[in-house]
This record gives structure tokens, C-alpha cells and sequence, in this order.
């Protein structure tokens, strides 16, 4: 028997709590399908800047390095926020992502039917919602040079950020997203600014250049400001949507309020090869922290795809899917869902889906 290696970095605020759920979901599937997991614990963000005076300190990318697989909880909270502090939590994950060369996040957003009620929208434009996110990682406005504020001669201060991409920055992203349309519904949208950044212009053009290369795979190009409001009015009509750094980031957070809370949704950050890095789409909520509160859903469904896509344990991870669906249609819910009732706690919500996880 083969040990995969797994890294947890539960990181700052509700991030060990959710971690430690998910972990519990994989020592399941590992005794129920015969594998053997072994895992490490190592700081990110806040509690390594406390502790290492570092958010990614050196131990901790040495050993995702040399994992199999990460899970991740959450980074930051209040008392990090200073934004004149030169050591941010946030620098910690974005060091990991690009210490790794994890170029692709993906973050897939469905409507789990039971749910269609919890969101804020009404129920007829959210059911049957499946959309694939992909969102380049390591490019754009996060990582891009010059970085400078600068105090001008006539006193006025001037910031600058830098947006650049290289054609194979967007080409191996947008190659990525069409292989994973194939066994979809063969539709990709990718999404730019082509009207006014020119990073844009090459983003289409490339784009256009991949897609010629699937031909079962249908493309269209799609301006970021009328694609954030057709995932309101018509989401349905979306499949695999592909798009650069920042848009991706804001279109994924709001494309989350479709499926009723920021807690339901997992993401894989992945690279060339099959090491990844998996956690939920929310933050660290340190407002709930340590009140066995948070909603465990999005990091044990970022388990199994860290089954999926770094381990190759597709059927280890559709149970572990399953167990969730039943979970979630036997009424299940944690506090941040609408019309949780008598909701569970953290915890139990756990207990919960690994009873429910099958051979």
C-alpha cells in the first residue's frame, strides 16, 4: 500500500475547525477504502506571522513541496488588517501559489437542488446552476511589476499596479479550461476587458487561437462587466467560464451568493503536475472562530477534489460528494444557511457526512 502524503495548513480564524472536518472526511475514506493518508500540520498566514514572524515560512513550502496534496483552511483576520503592515497573511498564500507554480484555480459552483431556496435570488434563476470556474492564479494585477506608491512634487501620493500577462500565461490557462469542458457540456466562456486593456486583447486572441484547437467545444468571449450581470439574470446559460486574476476572483465571490453561502463552496488551486492545494472559497470569519459554528461543507468538498485531482481517486471523491448531497437532503444545515432552523454545529455537520460516506 502507497502513503500519499497530506499537508493541512488550518491557518487563522474558523480554518482549523473546518480542516479538521475535512481531515476526518479523508481518514474515512482511507478506512473504508483501504489507503493509507499520512499527514503534517504547518502555519499560514496570521499564525505564522505571529509565531515565524513569516505567512509562509520556509518549513511549511518545504513540505507542501513535497506533498502529495494541501488542504487549506482560511488566512487573516482583524488583527493583521493594518494595510500599512509590510507582512501580510494574504502574502503567505499567495507566496504558496506561485512557490508551487499553481497557475489554475478552480472553483466549481452548483446549486445543490434542496438549497435553491437559500439564496438570495429567486429560486427559478438559481436551479440547475453547475458553472466551472477557472481563474488564472499567478498573473495579472496581484503578482504584476512595478508595485510602487510614491509621493509626487505636487504632494499629491501616486499608486501603481501593474496588470501583464504572457501569451502562454493565458494559453495554458485557457487550454486547461477546455479539457476540462470535454466531459461537461462542451461550452467555454472566457471572460475580458478586450474593449480597453490591451492584456485583454491578448487574452481574446489567445483564447480564440485554443479554441480552435477543440473543435467539440463551443467559445465565446464575453466582456467581465456583462458577465457579472448575466450570472444574475441568466447563470444557467453558463458551463466552463476561464478568465484572468482579479476578474476571476470577484466574478467567483459573487457567483457563490447563487448557491446560498460562501461556506457550501470548495476550490483547487493546481499547477502542471498533480499536486495541488484545496480549501473553501471563504475567509478565515474570525467573528465565528472557535464557536463551532462555521459551515464545514465547501473544505470537505475540497477534499474530495483533492481525491479527484491530485490522489486519481474519482470514486473515493464522488462518495464523498454523495455523502454530502445526503446529507444536505436529509435537511442538514449549519447556521450561515438561510432557514437553518435548528442548525448543527461544525462538528456535528461533520459526523454527520462521514456517516454517510460509503464504499
Amino acid at each position: 500500500m502507497t502513503t500519499k502524503t497530506i499537508v493541512l495548513l488550518p491557518g487563522d480564524g474558523v480554518g482549523p475547525e473546518v480542516v479538521r472536518e475535512a481531515r476526518g472526511a479523508l481518514e474515512r475514506v482511507a478506512e473504508l477504502f483501504g489507503h493509507s493518508f499520512a499527514f503534517s500540520e504547518h502555519a499560514i498566514g496570521g499564525i505564522a506571522i505571529d509565531e515565524h514572524d513569516d505567512p509562509l515560512p520556509q518549513a511549511t513550502l518545504d513540505a507542501c513541496s513535497k506533498a502529495d496534496a494541501v488542504l487549506l483552511g482560511a488566512v487573516g483576520g482583524p488583527k493583521w488588517d493594518d494595510p500599512k503592515r509590510k507582512v501580510r497573511p494574504e502574502q503567505g498564500l499567495l507566496g504558496l501559489r506561485r512557490g508551487l507554480g499553481l497557475f489554475a484555480n478552480l472553483r466549481p459552483v452548483r446549486v445543490h437542488p434542496k438549497l435553491a431556496a437559500a439564496s438570495p435570488l429567486k429560486t427559478d434563476k438559481v436551479e440547475g446552476v453547475d458553472i466551472l470556474f477557472v481563474r488564472e492564479l499567478t498573473g495579472g494585477l496581484y503578482f504584476g511589476q512595478p508595485r510602487l506608491r510614491e509621493k509626487l512634487e505636487s504632494g499629491k501620493v501616486r499608486a501603481v499596479d501593474t496588470l501583464e500577462y504572457t501569451d502562454e500565461e493565458v494559453r495554458r490557462v485557457v487550454h486547461l479550461a477546455f479539457r476540462l469542458a470535454e466531459p461537461r457540456k462542451k461550452r467555454v466562456t472566457s471572460v475580458d476587458k478586450a474593449n480597453v486593456l490591451e492584456s485583454s486583447r491578448l487574452w481574446r486572441e489567445v483564447a480564440t487561437e485554443v479554441g480552435a484547437e477543440f473543435k467539440h467545444v463551443a467559445l465565446e468571449h464575453q466582456l467581465v462587466d456583462s458577465c457579472a450581470m448575466r450570472l444574475i439574470t441568466a447563470a444557467r446559460s453558463f458551463d466552463v467560464v476561464v478568465t484572468e486574476n482579479m476578474f476571476g476572483d470577484i466574478l467567483t465571490d459573487e457567483a457563490a451568493v447563487l448557491a446560498g453561502s460562501l461556506g457550501l463552496l470548495p476550490s483547487a488551486s493546481l499547477g502542471e503536475g498533480t499536486r495541488g492545494v484545496y480549501e473553501p472559497i471563504h475567509g478565515s470569519a474570525p467573528d465565528i472562530a472557535g464557536k463551532d459554528i462555521a459551515n464545514p461543507t465547501g473544505t470537505i468538498l475540497s477534499a474530495a477534489m483533492l481525491l479527484r485531482h491530485s490522489l486519481g481517486l474519482t470514486r473515493e471523491a464522488e462518495a464523498v460528494e454523495r455523502a454530502v448531497d445526503e446529507v444536505l437532503s436529509s435537511g442538514a444545515r449549519t447556521a450561515d444557511i438561510p432557514g437553518a432552523g435548528d442548525a448543527l454545529s461544525t462538528r456535528a455537520f461533520g459526523e454527520r457526512v462521514r456517516a454517510a460516506i460509503r464504499a
